[in-house]
């Protein structure tokens, strides 16, 4: 029988506590968007102590010492930089939720952080025990549409809330864009020989245009249809869609490939950046039908689709570029 030592024991307790009020780091992090902290601080030249931002962001002066503690869990978080002078610096993290600074050709990520700390994520979270214990005649809906009664994507979101369904799209769309300047920067060979490229999934064009701005002599078209593509949906569906887009590329020998950007569960070390990818797909579980993929289930779909082999070009961050050949 397994019994936890003195240490071990407490050990575990302070770990549960961790995981079970970390919920307060996402709501701490959206406070500090709603009240556009990371925009202040970068208005304030890059660093500002509690006092600056309580006087910039026009906050009552009674706020001062619950707006240093809420500061000081996002910089033990990662979040912001604390710095011996009292003050919290912008860093990388920050810097994506900055307003008014273009990240690639697209404005700073806070409609994610939105989203995902909304109400309408967190209750359809809070619904995985139940959903889990109902017998579905039919197609299992996700937690999500098992709650609300609507789905992502779909004209009933855009029913039940309209201001959140933009909000999703929003927060899809500068998740997209956000990985495109990477590829081109450190991808170039993937564009090599391309005459045209077809971006499925191309939303308002962002991506396509931030191509041809690189590499003016192909020819993009932008295929309008729900964006992530591929772990949006279920594996039968992607070996649907991906057999489309093998119809319609030339053969491997002619240049035809399909460029999938990914994540590819396994692909990153232990650590936080594996926590990451294992968290998306949780989201995948929890808003979509759809689940993020190990190389393996990749590999069976793009098999099951047609084609005759497959190299993951490189790994940009959670993600990771495929090259799928006909």
């Amino acid at each position: 029988v397994f019994v936890p030592t003195d240490d071990e024991l407490l050990q575990a307790q302070s770990d549960l506590w961790r995981h079970s009020l970390c919920y307060l780091t996402p709501m701490a992090l959206r406070c500090a968007v709603d009240l556009g902290i990371p925009t202040a601080i970068h208005r304030l030249g890059g660093a500002a102590s509690p006092s600056e931002l309580v006087a910039a962001l026009s906050l009552p002066a009674s706020k001062l010492p619950f707006l240093a503690r809420l500061l000081r869990q996002l910089a033990t978080a990662g979040v912001f930089t604390s710095t011996d002078a009292g003050t919290y610096r912008l860093n990388p993290l920050s810097y994506l939720l900055v307003d008014g600074v273009r990240i690639d050709g697209d404005a700073s990520q806070t409609a994610i952080v939105r989203a995902a700390a909304s109400r309408y994520y967190v209750e359809a979270a809070m619904g995985l025990a139940d959903w889990f214990r109902k017998d579905f005649d039919g197609p299992v809906p996700s937690p999500f549409e098992d709650v609300h009664g609507a789905a992502i994507f779909e004209e009933s979101m855009a029913l039940l809330d309209p201001e959140m369904d933009q909000l999703i799209h929003d927060a899809v769309a500068a998740h997209d864009h956000m990985g495109i300047g990477p590829v081109l920067r450190q991808c170039g060979e993937l564009f090599e020989g391309l005459e045209t490229l077809t971006d499925c999934g191309g939303g308002d064009g962002t991506t396509a245009r931030s191509i041809v701005e690189a590499y003016p002599h192909i020819k993009c078209t932008v295929l309008d249809l729900p964006k992530l593509v591929l772990h949006f949906w279920s594996d039968e569906d992607c070996i649907k869609i991906l057999a489309q887009c093998k119809k319609a590329i030339p053969p491997r020998d002619a240049g035809g490939k399909v460029i999938v950007i990914d994540i590819v569960l396994g692909s990153v070390s232990a650590g936080p950046m594996l926590e990451t990818q294992h968290l998306m797909d949780m989201l995948m579980l929890v808003m979509t039908r759809g689940r993020q993929r190990e190389e393996k289930d990749w590999s069976e779909i793009f098999t099951k689709a047609g084609f005759s082999g497959y190299k993951i070009v490189k790994k940009l961050g959670a993600r990771a570029v495929i090259e799928v050949y006909p």
